[in-house]
């Protein structure tokens, strides 16, 4: 095995195009225990001149099993479209193996520590791989991309070696496959009842201190309510997580589902322990303000997504976090019906002490991890052809997201429209058919990334004046690369979780007053004693050494 600094980004770049199946080898584990893979007993079903822009069709009938991630909004049906059409362009069936989307995470790891785990398991959002890399249960994914053109052909054009090494683990190797975005997609921020603001002769928030002003303006016309309400709160490690994901950002600070123990101070020029930056205090003393002046409900920490719903759609509530999906099909369907003259409306993500910036690493998104178990099946070549046509080239992402030309769109003039009777999100509600429901596409477990222009093309009015003014702003630096050797990353992880863990019961202890924030110097002393410092140093001193090998 290379050390980590030669798996550098180097090799990302190396042998974009036509791969010939003769020599196809790997660094790595495996199931032969040596350092070198010779994959040409692995390519069964493989094609022997796979490139970029070239559709894939395996040699002979394959199948492989995935992970789904079941959306109670378009369940799984075995007759959808997609998967027939699928294998008729690709000669793969997929097989998947069902779990409800509100216990996905938890039946994932339970699947992986079992050994039974699909060899492909999507929909896993960074970092959460890292768990299962000490076991050997997924693949060191970094070190097959060279049989994956269209993953390195984007990689290169957009130029994500950053992102990518950002997330290297012990070996210097990624094992995640995440999706790519040629452009930033923000996606989530807060949404209010635009007729309420109107009502009361309020504009919609630009900041967070005009946010502040804005629920406290509610809260003194209705008494008796809380102005903000919030979801995604369970079945997640981060309460809130959408929450103080885009509040994070307003202050510079990954939080929520962007958290990570680790963050990089570009002024100190050293990595820093993010739970204890003087950012992450600051936006937990606002949300603490917040809460106590009973502006927001401090129910939004724990309750479910249908309670958060119910309390927006009975207007115990005016505002509520959201995505455009949720905006358009669940907020705004839902109060039309049942609230007469509602308006909500998502507003570009309040700007708070760190300015108009985004978080660095934004053009990556969750992705697909694969079982090491893959790697002994004399198909394992053909399936990561199979992997990188549909999740990473133009035409398999087109297809996943928008389907079959001429039976479920139509395009010309660079624009995609629905066939007549069909809706999306709710684009038109007297539809018959639905494209997610009906015929399987759009569908989250396949339809990520991708270029501006097929990202953009779904977007609603209000998704693209959404995105149009996210795009304004600046994003901020990747974190540098700092992959950790193997026997640092057993000591990281044993160090990481009780750290996270002390963090996140902390922030909500802080935010719902549980614990007064005169006591954060007491909780920073409490993270020095759960090995905080160790584990920074760990991190500087990997980031020196990948520097010093890569210059």
């Amino acid at each position: 095995m290379k050390n980590a600094g030669q798996l550098s980004r180097r090799r990302i770049l190396a042998a974009a195009g036509s791969v010939g199946l003769a020599t196809l080898t790997g660094c790595g584990g495996g199931d032969d225990g040596g350092d070198s893979k010779d994959l040409s007993k692995k390519q069964n079903g493989a094609m022997k001149e796979y490139r970029a822009g070239r559709q894939f069709k395996a040699s002979r009938p394959l199948s492989f099993s995935v992970l789904h991630n079941n959306n109670p909004n378009y369940p799984l049906k075995d007759g959808w479209l997609f998967w027939k059409e699928l294998t008729r362009r690709t000669g793969v069936t997929l097989k998947p193996v069902a779990v409800p989307l509100s216990d996905y995470e938890k039946k994932r790891s339970v699947l992986i520590g079992a050994g039974d785990a699909p060899f492909l398991i999507p929909k896993t959002y960074h970092p959460s791989e890292v768990a299962f890399v000490s076991s050997g249960a997924i693949l060191p994914v970094s070190e097959y991309v060279h049989l994956m053109p269209h993953f390195q052909d984007k990689v290169k054009r957009w130029r994500l070696e950053p992102e990518l090494d950002s997330i290297r683990q012990s070996d210097g190797n990624y094992y995640l496959l995440p999706g790519l975005h040629e452009k930033v997609k923000s996606g989530y921020s807060l949404s209010l009842r635009t007729d309420v603001l109107d009502k009361l002769g309020l504009s919609p928030p630009r900041t967070w201190d005009e946010v502040y002003d804005v629920f406290a303006a509610i809260r003194a016309e209705y008494p008796d309510r809380y102005p903000f309400s919030d979801r995604w709160s369970t079945n997640t490690p981060y309460p809130a997580g959408a929450l103080f994901r885009y509040l994070g950002q307003a202050y510079g600070v990954k939080a929520g589902w962007t958290y990570d123990n680790i963050s990089y101070d570009s002024k100190a020029g050293e990595f820093v322990f993010t739970g204890a930056m003087d950012g992450y205090r600051a936006m937990v003393e606002y949300l603490r303000k917040l809460v106590a002046e009973k502006l927001v409900d401090p129910e939004s920490f724990t309750q479910t997504d249908d309670e958060a719903l119910q309390k927006l759609l009975g207007e115990k509530s005016f505002a509520i976090s959201a995505n455009p999906q949720e905006l358009v099909q669940s907020y705004r369907y839902n109060l039309e019906k049942q609230v007469k003259g509602s308006k909500i409306e998502m507003v570009p993500v309040p700007l708070g002490p760190a300015g108009p910036v985004v978080l660095g690493g934004a053009r990556l998104e969750n992705g697909v991890m694969i079982s090491s178990k893959a790697l002994k099946s004399d198909t394992f070549v053909a399936m990561m052809q199979f992997v990188d046509w549909l999740w990473y080239s133009d035409e398999g992402q087109r297809f996943a997201k928008w389907g079959v030309q001429g039976t479920t769109y139509t395009y010309a003039g660079g624009q995609y429209k629905l066939e007549p009777g069909i809706s999306l999100m709710g684009s038109d509600p007297d539809a018959p058919k639905d494209l997610q429901k009906d015929y399987g596409f759009f569908n989250g477990v396949f339809t990520y990334g991708g270029s501006w222009a097929l990202v953009s093309s779904s977007f609603s009015p209000d998704e693209k004046k959404f995105e149009d003014a996210m795009a304004q702003r600046r994003e901020l630096p990747v974190d540098p690369a700092h992959p950790l050797q193997s026997v640092e990353q057993e000591q990281a992880t044993l160090w990481d979780t009780p750290l996270r863990d002390h963090v996140i019961q902390n922030t909500l202890k802080f935010c719902l007053g549980k614990r007064p924030l005169s006591e954060w110097d007491a909780y920073v002393a409490e993270l020095r004693a759960k090995n905080m410092d160790r584990l920074v140093d760990l991190h500087n001193k990997a980031r020196q050494r990948f520097q010093k090998e890569n210059g």
